[in-house]
């Protein structure tokens, strides 16, 4: 008996050793956020922000002058105040004294305050052809840069940008210690070292990154010091349903975006979240800084081609109803682009412009007999280049197309070989996408800008017209908010009645998250900031 009692006393011990255990790893998940990135991570290297996967992580290392509030108003961070001249030319940036890198082999001192050097050292490194970065045309409109003082830093411009102070929000103009580049060389992009709210701590290739909470930390509210969380954890998972199917089991924290794996599964066709998850996920949605678009070349088609007929390219978009489209095929995750380029949320937008298609089978019939093909008749075949992962909206405008004698033949390419294709001018027409590097409708435009042909800027659609060149070269001069949204408009209408491009939707960004996470906001650039997250 008093053996039986022993080995029941050592067994409870066991258990309860167990569960205070198994509390402690419940407790230390509470303070871990862990989201996967399927695209993988290939920089932590603030000058090769470019993919949002790289850009997500980025910004949970470093910062830079200012920073997008979640409504993008232009916040400070590492400056504490900035003015600019009259002129528009010269930004003049007062910085904090309290901002310090993280603890690096690189301080065999101990990690030391952030100067205007170290800001004049990381833009001059952005712009060296050395480093050959892909982040170097945000400073392109810059004539000098200097450190005036230790803690004043001066960029000076060469023409008037309005957009300019939005370009330094960028993950792009963080700033770097070149201590860091020095010590670390080449592998500074897998030792990364910045000010922000999380440090590196670990980096298995194809399986994990780990950062920890930034102790020293500048930035302080209400609640505390930031960041609340003790740790980040990425996951490099490739199949988004596996990656799905982790989240419902809660090894995961967040999802971001719909896709066609799991949409039908979480969402009704109206949008809204199925009522078995109600209690489990949380949803939230704004409207995202990009639009989905399909591009037509605008100069350099065949003397023949019928996309040269400007009627024909405004038939094509009045064939096809968008807010079906996104009902069936988007769940109306996204809103039906009637209006102009510009997407939904950023100025001039306006849900009662007088530009843009709604859908008008009839009127886009009218157009094609105007253009000398009634009912299609003698138009030929319109091939439409697209990836796969868009092909049931191509094929949506191939059915429609069809009602009005339109003959579309939709063509799957690989991703890379359309980006080369586009590049080059060697697609006629195409399914593209932009979002916006900054929120400025001026980075919509500017696709349409004739000195940005591709492959020399982002103007696929070789779209060339005098009067768009003259109204957006004197938006660019104009410091006066309210006549440059005038000018964006006239650009915007133009490019509609033109019709180089079919706009599809402007996209919302959708995250889905456990109930337990607080703090979690969502904005209109899909930014993931996670220094005020909390897990209750």
């Amino acid at each position: 008996m008093k053996a039986l009692a022993k080995y029941l006393i050592l067994f409870a011990f066991a258990a309860l050793l167990a569960t205070a255990c198994k509390q402690q790893d419940v407790e230390k998940q509470k303070h871990v956020f862990r989201y996967n990135e399927s695209s993988n991570i290939t920089s932590l290297d603030p000058a090769f922000a470019r993919s949002q996967s790289n850009i997500w992580a980025i910004n949970h290392l470093y910062n830079g002058l200012v920073q997008f509030s979640d409504q993008l108003e232009v916040l400070p961070s590492i400056a504490s105040s900035w003015s600019i001249s009259e002129d528009g030319l010269e930004y003049r940036f007062a910085l904090r004294r309290d901002v310090f890198f993280h603890e690096s082999p690189c301080f065999p001192n101990g990690p030391r305050a952030v100067t205007a050097h170290d800001f004049v050292y990381s833009f001059r490194r952005l712009l060296s052809p050395e480093l050959a970065a892909p982040g170097a045309w945000v400073l392109s409109s810059v004539d000098t840069l200097y450190a005036s003082a230790a803690d004043t830093f001066v960029i000076r411009l060469k023409s008037p940008f309005p957009a300019f102070i939005s370009l330094l929000c960028m993950q792009y103009c963080s700033v770097v210690p070149q201590e860091a580049i020095d010590h670390f060389g080449s592998d500074f992009s897998r030792n990364p070292v910045g000010t922000g709210p999380f440090y590196f701590k670990l980096w298995a290739e194809n399986e994990k990154l780990i950062l920890r909470r930034n102790a020293n930390y500048f930035e302080k509210e209400s609640g505390g010091q930031l960041p609340y969380l003790e740790a980040v954890a990425i996951t490099f998972i490739p199949d988004k349903q596996s990656a799905f199917m982790e989240f419902l089991k809660g090894n995961l924290d967040m999802v971001s975006g719909l896709d066609p794996g799991y949409k039908d599964e979480l969402l009704s066709r109206s949008g809204e979240l199925r009522e078995k998850y109600r209690d489990e996920i949380r949803m939230e949605t704004v409207p995202y800084l990009n639009t989905e678009y399909l591009g037509i070349l605008y100069s350099g088609l065949p003397a023949n081609s019928p996309l040269a007929i400007r009627e024909v390219r405004q038939a094509l978009n009045l064939c096809f109803d968008r807010e079906r489209m996104m009902r069936f095929l988007r769940n109306n995750v996204g809103t039906a682009a009637n209006q102009g380029f510009v997407p939904k949320g950023l100025a001039p937008y306006s849900d009662n412009a007088h530009y843009g298609y709604a859908y008008d089978p009839t009127r886009a019939a009218e157009l094609l007999a105007q253009a000398g093909y009634p009912k299609g008749q003698g138009l030929g075949e319109i091939v439409l280049l697209t990836n796969s992962s868009y092909l049931d909206l191509c094929e949506f405008l191939q059915s429609e197309a069809a009602k009005i004698g339109l003959n579309v033949r939709v063509e799957v390419t690989p991703p890379s070989t359309l980006r080369q294709m586009m590049a080059t001018a060697k697609a006629d027409f195409f399914r593209g996408s932009w979002i916006a590097d900054y929120p400025d409708a001026e980075n919509y435009l500017s696709l349409f800008y004739s000195a940005n042909k591709a492959p020399n800027g982002p103007n696929y659609t070789q779209f060339s017209h005098p009067l768009f060149d003259k109204w957006y070269e004197e938006s660019r001069m104009t410091t006066d908010l309210e006549k440059r949204l005038e000018l964006y408009s006239q650009m915007d209408s133009l490019v509609m009645y033109e019709a180089p491009i079919i706009p599809l939707y402007y996209d919302q960004v959708v995250r889905f998250y456990r109930p337990e996470t607080e703090g979690l906001q969502s904005n209109p650039l899909n930014l993931l900031t996670l220094k005020r997250v909390r897990k209750r």
